[in-house]
């Protein structure tokens, strides 16, 4: 990342309306992970469609005909900055709800007896829904965490992997221990033992969209209402598995790939105003000086990680330096997204992150739906974590003020 430019934070917050929103003025946002704000893009092009294309897209009239290449149009952009094809590219509700349905178009292919892999370490929406596939006959095994680090061990996984395995799922990142799994190599031992592999990047993607054909996922999901966009879950399924799940939708649009695993139908609105987050990401790149076009995604992901490293190691030192907390996950900044959850033995959670939200710092606590991965770290998901996250638009003034805001709130000596 050393030939990533400084990020121009003042102009990357003039892309955001919540930051000259004067309801929000002298607040600092540390629960990204819960939600980004979203670009201005973004927020254009959703009331833009309101305005003039709220109406059944891809009918031959000049509005409806807009409509649907506004939708179009957003597929192919973060195609791009996803290193796939519009065509791999899909929408639905919610992340949690894609999972579902992904779960009941396996449920078609596998077999009693066939296996799948799953981790206690992530978010429930990548859990549950594969779990309940026991009520098919289909084994399901855990890779668990180890108690201490949250951080999962390949080796591990490397024993649980068989001839009958056929679908592992795992995280990108968690979005408590906030570890960055090696999906890359994780992906290709699941292949090498004939097993699909499902990829959670819901904690991971804001923090710079990743080449998913570089990494090997079959399925690669995330949710755009948490990288800067609406509220929509994004799907890339790669062409060959999706060729074989079957159709979840309509008998009628079973041959439409866009509807198959989309039952509840798009959000015309939504997914077309999704394309302004690639929109976001082309004016960062240009303000930055970064023209050539086949590098800009790599070169937009090098300069919003090389934003939060810095803070991100602030926000550790300044926690390892207390006894009074337990830090989830990996204290190494590089090892992690921006995002640390900690436990708090001297103040509950809750009431933490209240008194911080009294001094103008928004944060979040509780148990993230994440209750597996609370429960192996020997945490009682009814007290919880505090969780502070943030993105690459955090400044360091307001990294600063959240330590001055734990100190008063937790006491300055950490005892």
């Amino acid at each position: 990342m050393s030939g990533a430019p400084p990020l121009d934070l003042d102009f990357v917050r003039r892309q955001f309306p919540a930051f000259a929103e004067p309801s929000l003025e002298g607040q600092a946002f540390f629960e990204n992970a819960g939600g980004s704000y979203p670009c201005w893009p973004v927020v254009n092009r959703l009331h833009e469609y309101y305005r003039r294309l709220k109406l059944q897209p891809y009918y031959p009239y000049a509005a409806s005909t807009e409509a649907g290449e506004w939708m179009d149009a957003a597929r192919a952009r973060l195609a791009e900055y996803l290193g796939v094809t519009a065509h791999e590219v899909h929408f639905g509700p919610s992340t949690s709800q894609n999972t579902y349905v992904l779960a009941q178009a396996f449920s078609k292919l596998l077999q009693p007896g066939d296996e799948i892999v799953v981790s206690n370490q992530d978010h429930e929406a990548n859990s549950g829904a594969w779990r309940k596939l026991t009520s098919y006959g289909i084994a399901v095994k855990e890779w668990r965490v180890d108690r201490e680090t949250g951080m999962l061990d390949v080796a591990q996984l490397e024993r649980l992997l068989t001839d009958r395995t056929r679908l592992l799922t795992f995280p990108h990142a968690s979005n408590v221990v906030a570890h960055i799994n090696p999906v890359a190599e994780i992906v290709a031992k699941a292949r090498a033992a004939g097993a699909a592999t499902v990829v959670d990047g819901v904690a991971w993607a804001p923090h710079g969209l990743p080449d998913v054909r570089q990494l090997g996922a079959d399925v690669y999901l995330f949710s755009l209402y948490k990288t800067y966009g609406p509220h929509q879950g994004l799907m890339v399924i790669g062409s060959e598995l999706l060729d074989r799940l079957g159709n979840e939708g309509h008998y009628f649009n079973a041959q439409d790939a866009r509807t198959r695993l989309v039952p509840a139908g798009p959000d015309h609105a939504q997914v077309a105003a999704s394309r302004g987050i690639a929109e976001y990401f082309d004016a960062l790149a240009a303000h930055h000086g970064i023209a050539d076009q086949a590098a800009r995604p790599q070169r937009v992901r090098e300069l919003l990680r090389a934003a939060e490293i810095p803070l991100l190691a602030t926000l550790l030192e300044y926690l390892q330096g207390r006894k009074d907390v337990r830090i989830l996950g990996p204290a190494v900044a590089r090892e992690r997204a921006a995002t640390v959850s900690f436990v708090t033995h001297s103040v509950a959670p809750a009431k933490v992150v209240e008194a911080l939200g009294r001094r103008g710092f928004m944060s979040g606590y509780g148990d993230f739906y994440a209750v597996r991965l609370m429960e192996a770290l020997g945490v009682s998901p009814a007290h919880g974590a505090v969780r502070l996250s943030f993105l690459h638009y955090t400044s360091p003034a307001e990294m600063t003020g959240v330590i001055a805001a734990l100190d008063a709130v937790l006491g300055s000596k950490g005892d």
